[in-house]
């Protein structure tokens, strides 16, 4: 990411901590849903080192393509369960999104290098507007509902382990594509 240093740390810490809760969501979840954290997880932590400002750390060239590699192996793993139905479509898109940025910043654009480039803007404004959307479909379901005795009714937190705190995620998803828009905006 290019532009102020504090943008970029504040938004690696919130994808370092997106990417820890889902780490320890994926331990105490069994099943498919630990999966679908362990690859949330992957997302959080792989957004949080693209987000280090570059005028703090650059990473060489070579370490996009490695990027490019692994968010390609996740991207084929997130099309497997789409076999059975769409609920990973988000999860698959954001994989390839973040191919996307690699690969546009390992030929030249994006990360603090100030060149041509940085993407192809027909296909960096339709993800622009996908993760746009997701954010604020998503985001409206986070918001508690009025219940029609005057209190609140709606996802409330509540104690345990994480398994036990479905509210969180959602939420963790939501700040994830936040942060995604915010890296394709800068890209």
């Amino acid at each position: 990411m290019h532009g102020a240093a504090l943008p970029g740390w504040l938004l690696m810490m919130l994808c370092a901590a997106t990417g820890a809760y889902c780490l320890v969501r994926m331990r105490s979840c069994p099943g498919p849903a630990g999966a679908d954290a362990g690859g949330e997880a992957l997302m959080g932590f792989g957004m949080a080192a693209m987000a280090v400002p570059a005028a703090v750390f650059t990473l060489p060239r070579w370490h996009w393509v490695a990027y490019a590699a692994v968010f390609g192996a996740a991207a084929v793993r997130a099309v497997w369960p789409l076999r059975h139905g769409g609920r990973h479509v988000h999860h698959f898109v954001g994989c390839l999104a973040m191919v996307y940025m690699a690969v546009a910043t390992a030929t030249g654009g994006g990360h603090g290098e100030h060149t041509a480039g940085g993407g192809v803007p027909l296909l960096t404004g339709a993800l622009l507007l996908y993760f746009a959307v997701y954010v604020l479909r998503s985001g409206t379901r986070l918001i508690p509902i009025a219940a029609a005795g005057g209190g609140t009714v709606g996802v409330r937190a509540s104690p345990g382990p994480p398994s036990a705190r479905p509210e969180l995620v959602p939420a963790c998803r939501v700040s994830m594509a936040i942060a995604m828009l915010t890296m394709l905006l800068t890209l």
